[in-house]
């Protein structure tokens, strides 16, 4: 895996517990470490983030109980709001992604799924055009009373978004049907796992769903041509029971496709997996380097973990045999919640 490449990296947090609000970075070129540059304070619990294809957007969801979205322009070493937030008519929005000239939240609170149209220069129209409202429950009392989607994905064919339901233990193929998500097929998983993010394999026909109520990853089958997810197995993410509290958060699949990676707060670890055919393989976990791992991002041969409630953003170099992270250095971004790179 290579040591270099560096380039600009976005940080979210929760401005709610003391966070910055929108962090801007650069990557050394050589050995991956972060030097914070600027941070821009103008959204609410930015805790998600977006970047668009040709770099000059950057999308942010406000996680907020009243929901909505923001765009930024990202302008050499600028970034700046470009216009007002967008609501999402939706609560808590946890998740975003590009989809067909839109941007989709996942809106944890409510447990419903919202496109808001893009504009020619990328900015958001005033309004979002439809949204679907997941409906369903779970076996666990407390959080899977109702709905929480909690993530919402292109598939990597384009022509669907996968929406992951932790309160319905399910995730939703869906479309767009004149500017509103469209549910074309709801594939159940494992009741009471709690399924919070899922990850796709780079061969395009593996999906890997990390499941926040119980410490395993389900392996699945996708099927873009019918756009289908089908479950083959669950494999635990710790080499034994937890002592306390462990709820698995974030996924990333290495390019190559040989490792996976998640991370597991409470137990504060990172999971490595190997890839093997329509499974995988726990190798091991390495500590978190904070408390309370919240997302992942892998870029050129490094791992980064954004430690939540210990106020830091964490790099690994990851071996290139083996697949495991070392711990290499950190940043403190309070209350850091999401990293993207630019």
């Amino acid at each position: 895996m290579v040591r270099s490449g560096g380039g600009r990296v976005f940080i979210g947090s929760f401005t709610a517990a003391g966070g910055p609000g929108l962090v801007i970075a650069e990557a050394a070129a050589q050995g991956g470490a972060l030097t914070l540059v600027a941070a821009v304070n103008d959204v609410p619990d930015p805790s998600y983030l977006a970047l668009s294809p040709d770099g000059g957007m950057l999308y942010a969801v406000s996680e907020t109980a009243e929901g909505a979205v923001a765009a930024y322009r990202v302008d050499g070493g600028r970034t700046e709001l470009a216009g007002p937030s967008v609501p999402v008519d939706g609560s808590g929005p946890t998740h975003l992604s590009l989809y067909a000239g839109h941007v989709l939240t996942a809106n944890y609170g409510c447990g419903s799924v919202t496109a808001v149209p893009l504009r020619p220069d990328g900015t958001l129209a005033a309004k979002p055009s439809g949204r679907l409202q997941h409906t369903g429950s779970g076996p666990h009392d407390r959080r899977q009373r109702g709905p929480h989607a909690h993530q919402v994905q292109p598939d990597p064919s384009g022509r669907w978004a996968v929406s992951v339901d932790l309160g319905t233990d399910s995730a939703r193929v869906c479309t767009l049907e004149a500017g509103a998500p469209a549910l074309h097929r709801e594939c159940a998983l494992r009741p009471g796992s709690g399924p919070r993010h899922l990850a796709f394999h780079p061969d395009g026909e593996h999906a890997y769903v990390v499941n926040e109520l119980t410490p395993t990853v389900t392996v699945c089958r996708w099927d873009a041509s019918a756009g289908s997810l089908k479950p083959l197995t669950e494999v635990p993410l710790l080499p034994g029971a937890p002592a306390g509290d462990a709820y698995p958060s974030g996924i990333v699949v290495a390019p190559d496709g040989r490792f996976v990676w998640t991370a597991t707060r409470g137990e504060d670890v990172l999971s490595v997996l190997a890839v093997e055919g329509d499974g995988l393989r726990l190798l091991g976990t390495v500590p978190c380097g904070g408390h309370w791992p919240r997302a992942l991002a892998a870029h050129d041969g490094f791992l980064y973990v954004a430690n939540e409630r210990s106020g830091d953003v964490c790099w690994f170099a990851v071996d290139e045999a083996t697949g495991v992270p070392r711990y290499d250095g950190s940043v403190q971004v309070a209350a850091a919640s999401c990293v993207v790179f630019g």
